[in-house]
């Protein structure tokens, strides 16, 4: 396969790309800088710049490309949500999607597929029983955000391009996202719950949220928003107590709400002390099978 990938050079992206290229396709990672996608994949991959915001430059493209993955946006992580950076936030993806979508209007030979990000956080905060894909979406920045960063590539379905939306939960890896950003006061023993720590913990394992967005990329059947998190539901206190278990650390200490909320505002509230509890039958049912479905397996292994 052909695949142009727009976040190539952010966390998951990388490793998506390196995946792509082991299994022998070729990747085009759309960036504003191509000397980092040449330091990032050693010239393996093939880079392509664009602006961020629109198809100029690239758009040409997606003429004959076999699929588009648009994991392009700016973190939502780095201090509090100031106004700025709520607007950074939201156009870095809207901008992105629409620059796909626009990329695809213009394709002669038009993508087989285009496989949009998206995350959990539409849901809102979700208390129990898990969401399912066709829960109502949520209230807040976060769940505004993924409703219109979904709904930024809807149109490339009325153009027969077939769309799949990858709703993704905490990523876990020992060198970035949600767990490798909890490891050091954990090794110190330091660690605990993050409020009550009664929020749901969508966390999934980096292997299965690379293996699943392939496997959207490579289902025909794959149509619409999948939830991307493993299938062991879990809330923040029990990911808690198992990291800590799998450190061989305790796990007493717990991060007051009222500090957070005082040092990050609308970011902690959303962010840390809220969480949804996510249901990820349809993604099983559609025939992927997890590498790592169990917490307690999961961490064992990683850190054995």
């Amino acid at each position: 396969m052909r695949v142009i990938i727009t976040g190539g050079t952010g966390y998951i992206g990388r490793h998506l790309v390196e995946a792509l290229l082991e299994r022998g396709d070729e990747a085009v990672v759309l960036s504003r800088s191509q000397g980092k996608v040449r330091e990032a994949f050693g010239g393996r991959a093939s880079a392509a710049t664009w602006d961020g915001r629109t198809a100029e430059g690239w758009g040409q493209l997606a003429d004959g490309a076999d699929a588009i993955v648009n994991l392009a946006g700016e973190s939502i992580f780095g201090g509090r949500w100031l106004p700025v950076k709520k607007k950074r936030i939201m156009e870095s993806r809207t901008n992105a999607g629409r620059a796909v979508t626009e990329a695809v209007r213009q394709a002669e030979k038009k993508p087989s597929v285009v496989v949009q990000g998206a995350a959990v956080g539409c849901y809102g905060d979700r208390p129990p029983p898990p969401a399912t894909e066709d829960a109502p979406l949520g209230e807040g920045f976060l769940a505004d955000v993924c409703r219109e960063w979904e709904a930024s590539t809807s149109e490339v379905e009325d153009m027969g391009v077939r769309r799949a939306v990858a709703r993704t939960g905490l990523v876990c890896s020992r060198d970035g996202g949600a767990l490798a950003a909890m490891l050091s006061p954990f090794k110190l023993g330091l660690g605990g719950p993050i409020g009550d720590g009664k929020q749901g913990f969508p966390w999934i394992a980096l292997e299965d949220e690379v293996g699943a967005i392939l496997h959207l990329l490579d289902t025909p059947e794959c149509h619409g928003p999948f939830n991307l998190t493993a299938p062991d539901v879990v809330d923040n206190r029990a990911f808690s107590k198992e990291l800590a278990r799998a450190l061989r650390r305790p796990s007493f200490f717990r991060a007051p709400a009222c500090v957070l909320r005082a040092l990050l505002g609308e970011m902690a509230e959303e962010m840390l002390l809220q969480g949804q509890f996510v249901d990820s039958s349809k993604l099983r049912n559609s025939g992927y099978v997890f590498r790592e479905p169990a917490l307690r397996d999961f961490l064992e292994r990683l850190f054995r």
